[in-house]
């Protein structure tokens, strides 16, 4: 059992109560089953989480939308485990929907793991969202630093010329700076041309 899966299933496990049908849900191999916990009235938040982070990982796309829901959630832990989740799913919609969200001034609280996920997705959708995104959090006494200590970090990562600008300006900010100074590095030179 991986960490990802280790961490989920003890988290899990106690909001159920440790219970038959958590027992259930995490040993069956019935993706159906699986999938029906998604869409069936009336269940817990554990059962439907458990259930779409099993067939996300598994790579069955009916997991999708409640993994994106789950990536929004307030619950950093629901974020992180969607997020392992979807990345690994393999829907050509991920790339979109977590652009959608990291990029969502309504809901940048939560943005953090989308913004993970479009680093490790490496899409086209990823640099120009994480370029809006860390745009936006450069204002003066913007309370998401983590965000925009992500973009940064996630910038250097894709190693994308497009985002020199933006990393130039963060490196005003003292709690950016030292990224900032890492993730142009990262990118190479622009040949003259």
């Amino acid at each position: 059992m991986d960490e990802e899966l280790r961490s989920l299933t003890e988290r899990l496990r106690q909001e159920s109560g440790g219970s038959a049908a958590f027992e259930h849900l995490l040993a069956t191999g019935d993706h159906g089953e699986l999938a029906e916990v998604l869409t069936a009235p009336g269940q817990p938040l554990w059962a439907r989480e458990l259930a779409a982070f099993r067939l996300g990982r598994a790579g069955d796309r009916r997991a999708f939308e409640s993994l994106v829901l789950l990536l929004n959630h307030r619950d950093p832990p629901r974020c992180a485990s969607a997020a392992h989740a979807l990345a690994r799913l393999g829907d050509p919609r991920t790339a979109r929907a977590a652009a959608a969200l990291a990029t969502n001034e309504l809901r940048v609280a939560y943005a953090l793991h989308p913004v993970r996920l479009l680093v490790a997705l490496r899409a086209p959708e990823s640099v120009p969202a994480l370029i809006t995104t860390l745009e936006r959090r450069l204002r003066p006494h913007d309370p998401y630093r983590r965000v925009a200590l992500a973009c940064v970090e996630g910038l250097g990562a894709l190693g994308d010329a497009r985002a020199r600008r933006v990393l130039t300006e963060a490196l005003a900010h003292p709690a950016l700076a030292e990224a900032a100074v890492h993730a142009l590095a990262r990118i190479p030179e622009q040949q003259p041309s």
